[in-house]
């Protein structure tokens, strides 16, 4: 057989390897670390578990009870949707729940589906996060004590990403806060490659068009899954129609740099988005900053029609420590 013949064959086997290399590591990416919840949520409110469905898989959740009755109306409480990231479960958001529910909000959290003790699929993706959201969204609307017309959203890293893209779905809530929330998937995608000691070029492009094939997204719904673009369509005040966000980040992320969102304001109108940069270290810390607070129960009450009442939130920093894993 002539040497160039055998150089050729010898090279088309190289790529297929690495090819298949390659989409190995897209799958094996593209399966997050299922870590199970606690048996019980440590907080100091009534609360019970739930269980809802989305596309035939099982996920389980806890409602946790407001603390107070201040936000009743008409026997019915506010509710908050607590939305979780990649690699992450319901009981790693518990840290947000004290101020909260001692506000008067009832709380809904969930594992999405891959994570915590929700059944699992062949194939997450961001778009899984929003349909979640919309799952969550709906059950809480059906829940006994729960007003289905004061319901906001918050939601941490890829919870807040899929959040705003259920905007997109027509998702009608009072509110969205997004914390620690990358804007563009490949700002996720490239952070993930480094945290692993991965080489961008050329995994950085191809890893993400494997998550594409393997979730059956086509690269129109890719497009379309643009968080400028949703935010330009359905970000502002709730008096003409449009749903209040607030945007938090902290300076010293070191996963999902604070620097995309510092861009996208800079991109937007004034006033379209509220935005909070704090200054606490990690990815999964902002809480901890009182600042945090200071705006996130002020805005939260404001969009549930609450904007005379000034609730000083309480306990943050000890919750923090405590339930900050």
């Amino acid at each position: 057989m002539d040497v160039v013949l055998w150089i050729v064959i010898i090279f088309f086997i190289i790529v297929l390897l690495l090819a298949a290399l390659i989409w190995q590591m897209g799958a094996r990416s593209q399966k997050p670390r299922k870590i199970m919840n606690a048996e019980t949520p440590l907080v100091d409110t009534q609360w019970q578990s739930l269980t809802f469905t989305n596309h035939g898989s099982k996920l389980e959740g806890w409602l946790l009870q407001p603390a107070s009755n201040d936000l009743l109306k008409d026997g019915l409480a506010p509710l908050i949707i607590l939305a979780h990231g990649w690699g992450s479960n319901r009981t790693r958001v518990l840290r947000y729940t004290r101020p909260i529910y001692e506000a008067g909000f009832a709380i809904l959290m969930y594992d999405a589906r891959s994570h915590g003790n929700s059944d699992s699929i062949s194939a997450p993706s961001a778009l899984m996060f929003r349909d979640d959201v919309l799952a969550a969204l709906e059950t809480a609307k059906s829940l006994p004590g729960i007003d289905p017309d004061r319901i906001a959203i918050l939601g941490h890293s890829l919870g807040g990403f899929g959040a705003l893209l259920a905007l997109d779905q027509g998702m009608k809530v009072r509110a969205v806060v997004t914390d620690s929330m990358p804007v563009h998937f490949d700002t996720m995608m490239k952070s993930e490659l480094r945290r692993k000691k991965l080489p961008l070029f050329p995994l950085a492009y191809l890893i993400p068009m494997i998550w594409l094939i393997r979730s059956r997204i086509s690269w129109s719904q890719f497009k379309e899954a643009s968080i400028p673009a949703v935010i330009a369509k359905h970000a502002g005040s709730s008096d003409i129609g449009r749903t209040p966000i607030m945007m938090i980040h902290s300076n010293g992320d070191e996963f999902i740099s604070a620097e995309d969102l510092k861009q996208l304001k800079e991109q937007l109108p004034d006033h379209l988005i509220q935005t909070l940069f704090v200054s606490t270290k990690g990815h999964s810390t902002s809480e901890q900053d009182s600042s945090f607070w200071e705006k996130v129960i002020p805005f939260l009450l404001e969009s549930m029609e609450y904007a005379s009442i000034k609730k000083e939130a309480r306990g943050t920093r000890r919750q923090a420590s405590r339930e900050n894993i």
